[in-house]
């Protein structure tokens, strides 16, 4: 990676009046949490995403369902942020000394920004250490992994669900419009760990470039965005983004 690029990332970051970011699975990998691909292999490999991540699925089984995000809510219980996280907590904490806008937009349902020390962060796919019930949308304050699987709703008396988008399930209005609002309105767009393949995430970054924002991509390896970054920094992010933080 040629030097010059990460100090045109710092310097742009460092100037930026209005930075977004976008995050995706890569950075929370290497938090040790698996992948939603990965996370079908041991006791779930036999087992197809619409299979375990639809509404379909919960009503066929939902029993099944709730099992098998409870495993996942465990390995993310056990997870600690990383060094990419915590350099964009910092990034956010230098934006708001500069009285700069920053936006952190992530694709993960970890959660894992929050407990780095990010503040404004638009979660596009929910989280799944929040729970909420399957016929309007409750949210549980606290709920048993015992007795009755999924456990029913305080107030209606519905099954719990995770708080999370499942395949067939629109996107949050609110998480996407505000998603969208920063792309339009950033200097900088920093795009971390994400495919660039899932919309309509995949989009951000290009609704940021052409409205005249400089779009800096890091990933250990090329996306489609590659192309129209106009900064592509190849390594991890728990490595490349405490760089760029350092003098932004």
């Amino acid at each position: 990676m040629p030097t010059d690029h990460l100090t045109l990332a710092r310097e742009a970051l460092s100037r930026a009046r209005s930075i977004a970011v976008l995050t995706g699975a890569g950075i929370s990998a290497e938090s040790g949490i698996p992948t939603f691909r990965d996370a079908l292999t041991g006791l779930w490999e036999q087992f197809k995403p619409e299979e375990l991540a639809t509404p379909e699925a919960f009503l066929a089984n939902p029993k099944l369902v709730w099992e098998w995000y409870a495993w996942r809510r465990r390995k993310v219980a056990d997870a600690v942020p990383n060094p990419g996280h915590v350099a964009l907590a910092e990034l956010e904490r230098r934006c708001i000394a500069r009285d700069a806008n920053f936006t952190l937009v992530t694709q993960n349902v970890d959660g894992l920004h929050q407990v780095a020390g990010s503040r404004n962060v638009i979660e596009l796919h929910g989280n799944i250490r929040r729970v909420k019930c399957f016929d309007h949308h409750h949210p549980a304050a606290s709920w048993s992994e015992t007795g009755e699987l999924p456990p029913r709703c305080t107030q209606c008396g519905s099954m719990l669900r995770p708080d999370v988008v499942w395949f067939g399930e629109m996107l949050p209005d609110d998480a996407l419009e505000t998603a969208m609002q920063a792309a339009r309105h950033c200097d900088v767009f920093l795009s971390v760990g994400t495919s660039a393949v899932v919309e309509p995430a995949a989009s951000l970054p290009l609704v940021a470039r052409q409205a005249g924002a400089m779009v800096i991509e890091v990933n250990p390896q090329p996306t489609p965005l590659t192309a129209a970054a106009q900064i592509s920094l190849r390594g991890a992010a728990g490595e490349l983004l405490p760089q760029l933080v350092a003098l932004a």
